[in-house]
Order: C-alpha cells, then sequence, then structure tokens
C-alpha cells in the first residue's frame, strides 16, 4: 500500500479588522491611496441629488450625477479590502470588500463619508444586499452570510447558509434571496427567518453564475461565457429555465427595468436584451464600453456601468436600440509600477496612465494630478522635471512634471515592441520592451527623443535596471541577461545566467543582482564577473515575484498575492524572510525611499509601508503588532493555531471548489496554542484524492487559511 502524506504549499493568512488592518508580520500601514478601477456601482439620492456610489479599488468614490454629462466626485474614503459590490440603503453604503467583509459607510454628508461599522464576514465578501435591517453578503466559498445592521455601528451575523459553490452575487426578492453560485448556478435561500435560512431550490446554470437580478416571477442571472439566463421563479422550489441570451462577451453583472435586461458583458460593454417574451430573448442594442464592464445599475433614463479600468461609464438608454455615451468618471486603474522622487509618488496606473501622488506626509497621500498616456502604463522611472513611462503598445512616452498638478506630455518613442519596463541614466532611457528586447532610447533632447541603440534579448524583456557599464534584463523565461552598454549605440550580450522561473524584475546592489523570478521567488546572482554570472542563493517566496527592491541588507519583493514580502540577505547565500505584509491587492512593484516602502498594488493602489524589525525602524512600544493575531501553521500533516480569545471555532478542510472535506475542529475554544492533524480523509472516512486542499480556522470573525498538498 502506498502511502500518503502531505507537504505545504503556501500560506494564506486574511485578518481584517478596522480600515487599514491586515495580515502581516514586522510590518505596518504608514498610508495608502488605494484607488483603482470601478467593479462596483450603485444609485442613491440623498437631500434630493442623485449620487453614483461606485467602488474604486481598495476604496469608495461618491459621485453627483445630478448632470449626468458631467459627473464630479464630491468624497472618498478608504476601505481594507477591495470594493467588490455595493449596496446603498438610506444614510449608508454597504460594501462588499472582498478579503475584509462588510464594510457600512455612512454617507449622510457625501462630502465626507465615514466609516461606521464593518462585520469580518468568513471569506471574500463578492456582492452585497440590502432588506430591511439585514445586508445579505455573497461570500464567496462560505455561501450567504446574514448580517443584522439595525445597528449599522455594531453589524452582527444573524445566520449563514453554505451554498455548494462559490458566491458572487445576491439579490433579495420578498421572503428570498438569490444567489448567483458560479458553477452551481442560481440558488434560491428562503430568508424569512434570517437565523435560519434554508434551501427552497436551485437551477443549475451552464456558465458560471456571477451576477443576478429578480423582478416578477423571473431572475436573470449573468452566467459568465453563458450570457444571460432567465430563471422562472414562480414556484421557488422547482426553478426552470425560460430562456436565454448568449452575449458575445462574459456576463458579469445584470439589471432590470421594465421590458428590458441590461447586461454588463465585460470586453463587450453593455448589451440591452428584450425581455417582454421571457422565453425568445432578443438583443435590441448595445454599446461598447472602452473597458471592462463589470457592473451595471439603472435609474430612470441612464444606465451606469462600472466598466473596470476605464471608471464609470453613463449612457443614455431612453431608445434601447441607439444608447448614447453622455458621460463618464475615470477612476484609477491597476497600480503596476511605482517610483519615488522627492515628495512625490508616480504610479504607473496601466489604462488610467500616470497618477502623481503627494506623498509630504505619508500617512495621508493625496493625488497631485494625472497624465492619461494613450497605451497602458505599466512601469515609470523619473529624472529631474521627467517622468518616463512604459507605456505597452505606445513606447515611451516622457511627461513633463515640473508643475505636479498639470503635467503634459513633451515627447515619445514608439518602441517596435511592447514597453514594460524602464529606467534612466544620463542621457538614455533604457526600455525593456518586451519581445524586441532592450531598446536604448536617447532623451538629451525630451521632445525628440532617438534611438540610439538596441539589443535583441531572446526572451521577452519584463524588467532592467543600469549598474555601471552594463544593463541588467529581466528577460522572461530566458532569465538574466547582462548588456554591455558602454557604447549605447552598439549594445552586446556580456553574460547570462537561466533563472529556473520567469525573470520579471531585477535590482543590483554590490556584486549581486536581485531577481523577482516570477513562481521561483527571489534569484541572488553574482555578477562580479559579467561573463559568468552564478546563483548564490535563493528564497522562494510563496506567491508571484513580479518586482524587487533592494535597501541595505533587505531585499522588498512585490509578491503578487502574497503582497510585500522582506528577505534579509547580508548572507547572499542564505537569505531569511523578516517580514511581510498581506496586501489586499496584488502586489507587482515597489519602490523603497526613506525608510519607506511604496506598493503598487494593483486593484487597491499605492500602499505605504515601514518595516520596523531587525535594522529597521523600532517599534513604538505601547503599539500592539499583532501578538493577538489569529495564526495558522501547516506543518506536513500538523496543523498548528493560536486563538486570541476565547470564541466559537472551527478547522475545515476544503477542496478546490469550495467544498467542504472534513470538519476538524468545531467549538467554544479557549485562547492559546493548539495542533491538529489531518489523515487525508473525508467525513465518511474515504482517502481523498491527490491535488491541493485548503485549511481554514475561524475564531471570532476573523479567519486564516493554508494550503496542503495531498500526494499518494
Amino acid at each position: 500500500m502506498k502511502r500518503s502524506w502531505l507537504v505545504t504549499v503556501s500560506l494564506l493568512a486574511a485578518i481584517c479588522g478596522p480600515a487599514g488592518a491586515q495580515d502581516s508580520s514586522n510590518v505596518r500601514t504608514v498610508g495608502l491611496w488605494p484607488y483603482g478601477p470601478c467593479n462596483t456601482v450603485a444609485y442613491a439620492n440623498i437631500g434630493g441629488t442623485n449620487y453614483a456610489v461606485i467602488g474604486s479599488g481598495g476604496g469608495v468614490m461618491i459621485l453627483n450625477v445630478n448632470t449626468p454629462g458631467s459627473p464630479t466626485k464630491v468624497g472618498e474614503i478608504a476601505t481594507p479590502g477591495i470594493a467588490r459590490g455595493v449596496a446603498v440603503s438610506g444614510n449608508y453604503a454597504y460594501v462588499a470588500d472582498q478579503l475584509c467583509g462588510l464594510r457600512i459607510i455612512n454617507i449622510s454628508d457625501p462630502a465626507h463619508p465615514t466609516e461606521a461599522g464593518y462585520y469580518d464576514t468568513p471569506d471574500y465578501a463578492y456582492s452585497v444586499a440590502v432588506s430591511g435591517n439585514y445586508a445579505y453578503v455573497a461570500d464567496w466559498g462560505s455561501g450567504l452570510r446574514i448580517i443584522n445592521i439595525s445597528d449599522p455601528v455594531h453589524p452582527t451575523q444573524a445566520g449563514y447558509y453554505y451554498t455548494p459553490g462559490y458566491a458572487y452575487g445576491v439579490t433579495v426578492s420578498g421572503n428570498y434571496a438569490y444567489v448567483a453560485d458560479a458553477g452551481s448556478g442560481l440558488w434560491i435561500i428562503n430568508i424569512s427567518d434570517p437565523a435560519h435560512p434554508t434551501e427552497a431550490g436551485y437551477c443549475y446554470t451552464p456558465g458560471s453564475a456571477h451576477g443576478v437580478a429578480v423582478t416578477g416571477s423571473y431572475a436573470y442571472v449573468a452566467d459568465w461565457t453563458s450570457g444571460l439566463r432567465i430563471i422562472n421563479i414562480s414556484d421557488p422550489a422547482h426553478p426552470t429555465e425560460a430562456g436565454y441570451y448568449d452575449t458575445p462577451g462574459y456576463a458579469y453583472g445584470v439589471a432590470v427595468s421594465g421590458n428590458y435586461a441590461y447586461v454588463a458583458d465585460y470586453y463587450a460593454g453593455l448589451r440591452i436584451i428584450n425581455i417582454s417574451v421571457p422565453a425568445s430573448p432578443t438583443e435590441v442594442g448595445y454599446y461598447e464600453t472602452p473597458g471592462n464592464a463589470y457592473g451595471v445599475v439603472i435609474s430612470g433614463s441612464y444606465a451606469y456601468v462600472a466598466d473596470e479600468g476605464s471608471g464609470l461609464r453613463i449612457i443614455n438608454i431612453s431608445d434601447p436600440a441607439n444608447p448614447t455615451e453622455v458621460g463618464y468618471y475615470d477612476t484609477p486603474g491597476y497600480a503596476s509600477g511605482v517610483a519615488v522622487s522627492g515628495s512625490y509618488a508616480y504610479v504607473a496606473n496601466e489604462l488610467f496612465g500616470l497618477s502623481i501622488i503627494n506623498i509630504s506626509n505619508p500617512a495621508y497621500p493625496t493625488e497631485a494630478g494625472y497624465y492619461d498616456t494613450p497605451g497602458w502604463a505599466y512601469g515609470v522611472a523619473v529624472s529631474g522635471n521627467y517622468a518616463y513611462v512604459a507605456d505597452w503598445g505606445s513606447g515611451l512616452r516622457i511627461i513633463n512634471i515640473s508643475d505636479p498638478t498639470h503635467p503634459t506630455e513633451v515627447g515619445y518613442y514608439d518602441t517596435p515592441g511592447w514597453a514594460y519596463g524602464l529606467t534612466v541614466s544620463g542621457n538614455y532611457s533604457y526600455v525593456a520592451d518586451g519581445g524586441s528586447g532592450l531598446r536604448i532610447i536617447n532623451i538629451s533632447d525630451p521632445a525628440h527623443p532617438t534611438e540610439a541603440g538596441y539589443y535583441d534579448t531572446p526572451g521577452w524583456a519584463w524588467g532592467v535596471v543600469i549598474y555601471g557599464s552594463y544593463a541588467y534584463v529581466a528577460d522572461g523565461s530566458s532569465g538574466l541577461r547582462i548588456i554591455n552598454i558602454s557604447d549605447p549605440a552598439h549594445p552586446t550580450e556580456a553574460g547570462y545566467y537561466d533563472t529556473p522561473g520567469s525573470a520579471w524584475g531585477v535590482a543590483v546592489s554590490g556584486n549581486y543582482a536581485y531577481v523577482a523570478d516570477y513562481d521561483a521567488g527571489l534569484r541572488i546572482i553574482n555578477i562580479s564577473d559579467p561573463a559568468n554570472p552564478t546563483e548564490v542563493g535563493y528564497y522562494d517566496t510563496p506567491g508571484n515575484a513580479f518586482g524587487v527592491a533592494v535597501s541595505g541588507n533587505y531585499a522588498y519583493v512585490a509578491d503578487y498575492y502574497a503582497g510585500l514580502k522582506i528577505i534579509n540577505i547580508s548572507d547572499p547565500a542564505n537569505p531569511t524572510e523578516v517580514g511581510y505584509y498581506d496586501t489586499p491587492g496584488g502586489a507587482y512593484g515597489v519602490a523603497i525611499t526613506g525608510g519607506y516602502a511604496y506598493v503598487a498594488d494593483r486593484d487597491a493602489g499605492l500602499r505605504i509601508y515601514q518595516y520596523y524589525g531587525p535594522g529597521g525602524v523600532a517599534s513604538d512600544p505601547t503599539t500592539s503588532l499583532g501578538d493577538l493575531s489569529l495564526k495558522l501553521e501547516v506543518r506536513g500533516d500538523r496543523i498548528v493555531y493560536q486563538l486570541p480569545r476565547d470564541g466559537v471555532t472551527s478547522l475545515k478542510v476544503y477542496n478546490l471548489l469550495g467544498q467542504e472535506v472534513r470538519t476538524l475542529i468545531s467549538g467554544v475554544c479557549a485562547p492559546g496554542s493548539y495542533a491538529a492533524r489531518w489523515d487525508g480523509k473525508d467525513r465518511s472516512g474515504r482517502r481523498v484524492s491527490s491535488g491541493v486542499y485548503l485549511v481554514r480556522l475561524w475564531c471570532g470573525g476573523q479567519s486564516v487559511a493554508g494550503n496542503l498538498l495531498v500526494i499518494k
């Protein structure tokens, strides 16, 4: 008989409390400018004024839309997670904040929104609906969570129902909650007793149910690759499909008004479907938004579309056959790169271009200005009065930033490839140009940059740094390439080291190059002899290493879903992790200056952190640094965990479909440290198949999770 054993793959932790709290070790949040793509929108009338309340990355913006052609921002507030869903009732906005549960925002004064209270749901909050004294949260792998909001300052969980799939969307009608449950279709939950919700019925859809709207006897499901599905719910115990329309894109959201369903169809924009005959829906019109339509809400003659990287789009639908855009509000995009100079951080915000953030007070960063480049801004470097932007298909853009509030483009050079990363040294900008390798651009006259030379690397050039007479290129699957640039017109390869992963980012300090090597973590390469570089050490980070910066004895790695990792490199042969911060977005780029780490965190904007461990900034002895955190560590088949306080506790194992495999612990536990083992069997005593499994610990509204690999 073959023996079964368990191996730790990675550890994912999620602890959210007040805004700004997140799982970390030896790292604290200093400040944040969290705004990003528009993923959700709700409509509100407050004091006779019409507002659109939008989720913008890691925050909420409130827009005055009294004049739909000229929406204006009147207020904003940061949330600790990613604002995926929003509903408005009375003076409150209820935000499904992904990793950080339900946030309740007082918007009675739209110019000065404040957080009233929160409830940290056990999983990822993606959508929320409000009815009466309850908020209904679609909480991904934890199904439907019902939160009592009669006291917005102290919301409490009233009840819950574990759906079999992944709860992405929810709406409420009468005594029923309708849950868009991804691959499990539409689930109808009887909520007449919120403390004890029960399943009324379900209807499997062929795609992946992401959004749902209900009117009359029908539920309208945005079913991702399978378009719009129309479900007859006149008998909730036996819902049946009445008809469907297969939209051309990916149906993420849906709203219904009158005889029409309005579908947010991702890259295919807004689709307008005539549903007067549910058995035979037909498309009557569409509007192809410039971004990716993720959500939609209808008010009067207007559709308000959450268009991800292209912000909020306002579409006149008075003639459904000919919808037209009347206005828009351009939210920031995905923060992919960052550079710091003086009192400003310069953020490459993909589709949104360049954002300039005033960091003179790092605790309260504010936007000073922005420039919307024509392409997708992925990388940025600053020298003197100019910011140099790697703008993907639009090459190198040169922006005059002498007045940060009014940046202007002074010149550009359209590189032949896909400009992703860049650096500046002297009169030259060195551009990592994707499949076109390293391009060397003479910028002595910023208004008229010209190509001085190039070297076509064998892989895909993602990042570049200059040290002495050499350019060090992170060249994707071809690892680290070392290019002699002593003669910029005729660069030549001096040497290379083929890293085991895919080289995305690189930093150089002294005799070593530090490579962010995607799934192979941080690689440390001795470059004292550029012709013969050798690897001396590595640290396999748990996420995907996209960016790296070095300061003193530490390498700061932007490790995507694993956040910011801080690696002690004082002994390059034996690097060790000394701190981390699990950022809410996806850590993509990092810059270090003045004792702070500036992280480009994809859809969570710019985050500013401070490391306070050995060799870092001394900590405030009166501040709790996480001793009371919920902790979990997976050691083979042994699961070690710490509870900060007493409370109802559960420790469960799930498969990757979100289905519960085994309950290891369930009951009230006292504070302290514990250990449990899983023998690789399900609740029926059957040995599970090989693969990755999730172990999740819940206690007192907090949760933390780790991954296990079962090998037979």
